[in-house]
């Protein structure tokens, strides 16, 4: 059962724009159906800037953020019978509860059981197990991994091998399962297929990944960042291009180098603009662009219904479409077994308290994925 309040270090963000503060903070123990986590490394992605930046209509202030990670169960409210104290785990931001109708369909992994209180930034009881000087916390997520002991719901705790490398498998957690997932579970991508993919980010190196490892026989990566490109054919693109190196659009280049257009397209990034050249660098017939960026807030996708009536298909995935309790272990299992990459995502290992240098690495292109540790 649990013990009391652990007093330990945690990055609050105060308000919108401001740096991460480094915070004592008081964990409360978790309530039922609640397990508390020792973080052991957590890692930085863009969704965390963006709530950061104050461009997200969901963010609370003050908050701990984080929803990439990986650690140790420190203990575990009543009724919670999947993990126990000791467990190695990995915390999901995508729950599965496995009753609600979206769980048991097998078409979505889009569980909604604990969906309204994790947007409001608390537990599923309506409060926070975070203070800060006297004040409520709010989490993030429903992961909160930017502290050294978190607090998470009992559907939201993937139990992992415990022999896995913590500072590695926490990028599980987010980005490299998404991209991955996107490949294989959303566009189900074949062998011999020719893929683009916009945007050579974490999530983006993994969709190549995952194309390569379908079988994909062509990989074009795109991005106006030439210094990305050298990691993307390590990860598998057979070329790679920026669309400032073309007057035409560059879904007219693609078009071109691609005798009609590429089978499967994918928008890493949350550009709506690239999002439609995505799906018009698509091939007449069959055709199936996937978004896998989060665009900002409000904004809308555009493009004419002709590309869509001429065969063409849009979709969009989360979390690359994975049940998370059932998949997450399976996809640790396939790192340790070497049929998925994890260690060449991460390009930078900082102490915890440095977090703020983490955001730096990222908004600067400089980092693929930035490891803290504890």
């Amino acid at each position: 059962m649990a013990s009391g309040v652990i007093k330990c270090k945690a990055a609050v963000a105060w308000g919108a724009g401001k740096p991460l503060s480094i915070e004592e903070v008081e964990v409360a123990p978790p309530k039922a159906h609640e397990v508390r986590i020792k973080v052991v490394a957590t890692a930085v992605c863009h969704t965390d800037a963006y709530t950061l930046s104050g461009a997200d209509p969901e963010g609370c202030f003050p908050v701990i953020l984080g929803h990439e990670g990986a650690g140790i169960v420190e203990s575990v409210g009543e009724g919670v019978t999947k993990v126990k104290k000791g467990d190695t785990v990995i915390p999901l931001y995508i729950p599965q509860c496995g009753e609600c109708k979206f769980c048991k369909n097998p078409k979505t992994n889009l569980c909604q059981k604990i969906r309204i209180t994790q947007g409001k930034g608390v537990m599923p009881d309506g409060t926070s197990r975070f203070t800060c000087k006297g004040k409520p916390i709010y989490h993030f997520m429903g992961t909160s991994t930017f502290s050294e002991y978190t607090v998470v719901a009992d559907i939201s705790v993937a139990k992992i091998d415990a022999a896995a490398p913590l500072d590695k498998v926490c990028l599980l957690g987010c980005g490299i399962s998404t991209g991955y997932g996107a490949a294989v579970n959303t566009a189900k991508v074949e062998p011999g297929s020719t893929c683009a993919v916009f945007g050579l980010g974490g999530v983006g190196l993994a969709v190549i990944m995952g194309c390569k490892i379908a079988g994909a026989s062509r990989i074009i990566g795109i991005d106006i960042n030439k210094d990305k490109y050298a990691k993307a054919k390590e990860f598998g693109a057979t070329e790679c291009i920026s669309p400032q190196d073309s007057k035409k659009p560059i879904q007219e280049v693609l078009v071109e180098m691609t005798d009609g257009g590429v089978d499967y397209s994918f928008e890493c990034i949350g550009n709506v603009g690239v999002m439609r050249a995505a799906l018009e660098a698509c091939h007449k017939g069959w055709g199936v662009s996937v978004i896998v960026g989060v665009a900002a807030s409000g904004q809308e996708i555009a493009t004419r219904p002709f590309q869509l009536v001429t065969g063409r298909t849009w979709k969009g995935t989360a979390f690359g479409g994975w049940k998370s309790v059932d998949n997450v272990p399976k996809l640790v299992t396939e790192y340790m077994s070497k049929k998925i990459k994890v260690d060449e995502f991460v390009t930078h290992t900082l102490p915890f308290d440095k977090i703020n240098e983490a955001f730096e690495l990222m908004h600067s292109g400089k980092s693929i994925r930035t490891v803290l540790k504890f």
